[in-house]
């Protein structure tokens, strides 16, 4: 399946000072970019055709894939001034590149690169800011067996403010972190099918105009998580992510446990 990505925003809790003008997509965590996490994820479940929602920072996102990535992302050899790749984890990647608009709001990313959507009866959609571990194959199997015409990935709320109930005489009776309720949040990682494109006004959003329709017609679905999900939505939440990739704590990163499973020995067979 196709998977669309919506990196066109400004990123304004992504700074960490007015001078810092890296789009969010190209933040960094460990030696690659917010952007390259999410594509392999996609990547490691067989999801290698992208189309990049771009906007603000397009130029920097076409020249990190364009030139930088090659000699980021894998091996190569320099030769008389000449790169010759040997290896690079991009093979085999197919990337739209998609000026979508400064200002767009997401949903009206999504309507302007439908063109390149046509003919699909079924495609991926995410931010290009959040990690998970979640079992994409699982996710796509439960929607499809559910006959909705989206899903998104709902998980516990992230925030860590608390609740505070008070009686009538205005006394707290209770304080309660929001994490502790039996809510959840808009996780991302949609599976959308051309459906949602009826209940998309131009200029809409996605979730505050389609994905409430749909669930007004009881037409989206909700495929719960409660294991590793995070965003990197401010500086904050990035920097954690780039400290958890060095100390090598990294559950985001599924491909890395299938390969060492792949490499392990098989277990000694058992005596008689």
């Amino acid at each position: 399946m196709k998977v669309v990505l919506f990196c066109g925003g400004y990123g304004m809790r992504m700074r960490n000072s007015a001078h810092d003008q890296v789009p969010k997509p190209l933040q960094m965590v460990g030696p690659r970019p917010l952007i390259w996490h999410v594509m392999r994820y996609y990547a490691h479940f067989g999801h290698t055709e992208f189309i990049l929602c771009l906007g603000y920072g397009a130029r920097s996102i076409k020249e990190y894939f364009l030139s930088c990535s090659q000699t980021a992302a894998g091996d190569f050899t320099l030769h008389g001034g000449q790169v010759q790749t040997l290896s690079s984890d991009l093979d085999g990647w197919s990337i739209t590149f998609v000026d979508t608009g400064l200002e767009s709001a997401i949903g009206e990313r999504l309507r302007r690169v439908r063109p390149y959507l046509d003919g699909d009866g079924m495609f991926l959609a995410n931010y290009a800011d959040v990690l998970t571990d979640a079992p994409l194959d699982r996710m796509v199997d439960r929607f499809d067996a559910s006959g909705a015409a989206a899903s998104m990935l709902i998980v516990p709320p992230q925030s860590s403010f608390h609740c505070v109930d008070t009686d009538n005489a205005g006394l707290v009776t209770a304080i309660t972190p929001v994490s502790r309720f039996p809510v959840y949040e808009n996780g991302g990682y949609f599976v959308l099918t051309p459906e949602v494109f009826d209940n998309l006004p131009a200029g809409g959003d996605l979730v505050g105009d389609a994905c409430m329709a749909l669930a007004a017609q009881r037409r989206l679905f909700g495929y719960h998580y409660d294991g590793f999900w995070k965003p990197a939505d401010t500086f904050k939440e990035r920097a954690e992510l780039d400290a958890a990739y060095h100390r090598g704590d990294r559950p985001w990163m599924v491909w890395e446990r299938a390969a060492e499973s792949a490499a392990a020995p098989a277990p000694e067979p058992a005596l008689a």
